[in-house]
Order: structure tokens, then sequence, then C-alpha cells
């Protein structure tokens, strides 16, 4: 049963409005701090106030942007006469991965981009002689600034004999075994998170300790398919029984951002090349076509009389016409435009626009951004020439969040990629 209703106040200062979550012991509430005049999230814990206490602790040690920020960290007594303690953090608007899973694999680049930015969270926290202990899809938040690393409640420092495990399939053999804290316990959590994104489920889905301990075995750990091989062996080296073997969380973010920026050099490479391979015929016919209007037909037989036309750099270029995707959208919008400021012989348009209508695209495949908000947003962006017409392009993109037609995560993404878009702009 639970121990406050909406309306109750919390040390005289913060108003619970409505409640987020529960389970366990805790319950998490929206909250008003009416000191500050914002708005918080509030976790009151009816029992382990001692655990309480150290999350609100942990937390608060770990300066990180991705790690969920801790306000205060109290006790009150209930209506009922007992003692409850509360942390009050952040409030995050989002999704959590645990959901957005339940509705199929991410796309490789969107897993290994969030697996990044948590291996940076753990980085921190190791540094700091933290161990989370509890990585996990529930408890990591996409938010629309990227994916957050909440639940430090039961983190314990290095090297702590402590046997509070976490959940079952992220769990690492030798913590089955009994051995202390280490960093690589994080890091073995973080390889079935990947491998969970990319696949769709843990390499070993079982959820008590004794059909985990007997999965491991009786099988292998599996290796994720259908992505790229560096990403899988990297996952595999994360999920090695062996602690020692293991990647530090630090190199398994370079290595995330390695792969992630090969990715993007490739697929850069291939969308040039097309580009370029059209650029002369489409500049030859833009060149062509007013004269020959003027002209009579040739004679057939008169081909060979006919003078050599030679296109040079200085030549006008077409701008290609966009094709359709699978999706029904278009397609990402060509490397040259019409506009002055992004002419073909004057300078290209920035990367980030060609990486802008792929997550675009992807996304609209995926389901992750409904395909009318995905063509407004790409007829949008045709128009931009200037820094306000990104704005306008980003404040549509809040808009169209806000109606739930785009989720939290690939908002993110997108808005990212417009600050780079305006960064380009100057």
């Amino acid at each position: 049963m639970h121990q406050h209703e909406p309306g109750d106040v919390l040390a005289r200062r913060y108003v619970l409005l409505e409640r987020i979550a529960s389970g366990g012991t805790s319950v998490l509430w929206r909250a008003r701090d009416t000191a500050l005049e914002r708005l918080v999230a509030v976790k009151v814990l009816q029992e382990e106030r001692e655990l309480a206490r150290r999350e609100a602790r942990t937390t608060a040690r770990l300066e990180h942007p991705d790690a969920i920020e801790v306000y205060d960290y109290g006790e009150t007594v209930t209506a009922r006469g007992r003692v409850a303690a509360y942390v009050v953090m952040r409030l995050l608007d989002g999704v959590p991965l645990a959901e957005r899973l339940s509705a199929g694999p991410l796309p490789w680049r969107e897993a290994a981009a969030t697996a990044a930015r948590i291996a940076r969270v753990l980085e921190a926290a190791h540094r700091q002689g933290i161990v989370h202990r509890d990585v996990s899809a529930e408890n990591v938040l996409l938010t629309g600034s990227g994916p957050k690393l909440l639940d430090f409640g039961i983190a314990a420092p290095i090297g702590d004999p402590d046997d509070q495990r976490g959940t079952p399939p992220y769990v690492s053999p030798e913590r089955l075994a009994g051995a202390p804290v280490h960093p690589a316990v994080d890091v073995y959590a973080l390889g079935v998170l990947l491998f969970e994104m990319v696949t769709g489920a843990p390499p070993y889905p079982e959820t008590t300790w004794e059909e985990l301990e007997g999965a491991r075995r009786t099988r292998p750990c599996p290796r994720a398919a259908g992505v790229p091989g560096e990403l899988a062996a990297l996952c595999q080296r994360c999920l090695d029984p062996s602690p020692a073997r293991r990647p530090t969380a630090g190199d398994v973010a370079l290595r995330l951002a390695a792969a992630l920026r090969r990715a993007a050099v490739r697929r850069r490479l291939r969308y040039g090349l097309a580009v370029l391979a059209l650029a002369p015929v489409a500049g030859t016919a833009l060149w062509l076509g007013p004269r020959a209007a003027e002209q009579p037909p040739l004679d057939p037989g008169a081909a060979e009389q006919a003078p050599h036309v030679p296109v040079g750099p200085s030549s006008a270029v077409a701008e290609p016409q966009p094709q359709e995707t699978a999706a029904g959208l278009p397609a990402a919008a060509p490397l040259v435009s019409s506009s002055p400021r992004y002419s073909f012989a004057a300078r290209p348009l920035p990367h980030a626009l060609d990486r802008f209508h792929d997550e675009l695209s992807a996304g609209a495949a995926a389901g992750r951004i409904r395909a009318d908000a995905a063509l407004d947003l790409r007829q949008t962006m045709a128009h931009v020439t200037s820094r306000g017409g990104v704005a306008e392009v980003r404040r549509k993109l809040g808009d169209r969040l806000r109606e739930g037609a785009v989720e939290p995560g690939l908002r993110g993404d997108l808005d990212a990629l417009l600050a780079e878009i305006a960064a380009a702009l100057g």
C-alpha cells in the first residue's frame, strides 16, 4: 500500500503531484519544489533507508551529463507513522530503453551511439571508484538530449564484497561465483545491453540465478548477428567470461565512436561518388537544354559533324530530383543545391545534412517517426539557407516530439545534427 498521496508535502518543500512509477519498496513521484519553483522527481523508499542514502551520495559525487542529477536527500514520517527516505532528482522526460526494445531491436548505429554514451558514464564512475552494478535496459532512459543512466541504488565501491547482484541477465559470471565488485562487472552488463539493443534480446534471457548459471554452463555465448563484424567482436569481448580479458568502459566508448565514424565516412564516400557520377550528366543536360530548343533537329547522318561541347567546372549543375525510399519518403537530399549559398561550384552542403536525411529515412522505416512528420521536416529542411531556417526546423522537431510523432531518442540525434548544420552556416 502506498504511504503517500498526491498533495502530500515532504520536508515542507516538495509537493507530490503524481506517481510516475512504483516497484518493490520505492515509488517515483513527479513533484514541485516550492522553494525553487521547479518540477523534480522524488523517489520515496518505505524501507531500505540506507540504500536511499547511499544512492543519493553516490550519484551526487558523479558529475556527468548523462547520469541523473541528485538535488537533495531526506527522511520523513508518513501518515502511518513510519519513517521513509526520499531522494530528489532532476525530472527527465523520456522512454525507458526496455520499453523501446519491446518494439524490436535498434538500428546498429543507434545502439552503438547509445552504448557509447552509457560507457562514458561508467568510465566516469569507475574513475571515482564507483561500480553501478545494475546496468540494464530498465535503467537507461531515452530522452530528447540522449540516453541517461539511472538508479545508482546498489552502486558500490570497487572491491566491495557485498552480494547485491542486480538484474539476472546482466550479471557477470564472476558475480554469481561471489567475486568482489569490480568495473569489469559493469562492462559485462554493457555488453549484454549492446547485444540486446542490436538483436532484441539478451544473450542469456534467463530470469533466475539457477537458470542463468545452467544456461552459461551448457551453451556458449551467442554472437550478435546482422551487425558489422567489429561491433559483434567488441560485444563478444565485453561478454568474455574472464573479467581480465574485458575492455575498460573507456575503451568500449572509444571503439564504438571509431566504428560510427568509419561507418559515416563509408556512407558519405558512397553518396559522394554517386553524386559525382551524376553531376556531369546533369550539367550537360542543363547546358545543352536551352540551345537544343533553338536548333533544328540534327540529321542522323550529320551526327559526326556535330561540334563537341566541353563541360567544365564553371558549367551549371542541375539539382537532381529526389528519389523515393522504400518508406515512401524522398531520399536523402543531394550534396548539391540550387541555392547560391550552397552551389556545387562554391561549396558542398555540410555532411551533417546528409546524415540528417539518412536518420529521417531510417527512423520512418523503423516506425520511430511518423511518415508525415518526416516528410514535413524534410520539406522544411529543403528551403534552409540560414541559421534561422535551422532554428525553424528545430522548433518543428520539438512540436513533433510533444505530439508523440517522433521518439525522444531520435529527436536527440536529429537535434545534434541540426546543431552541426547551424554551426556550418556560420
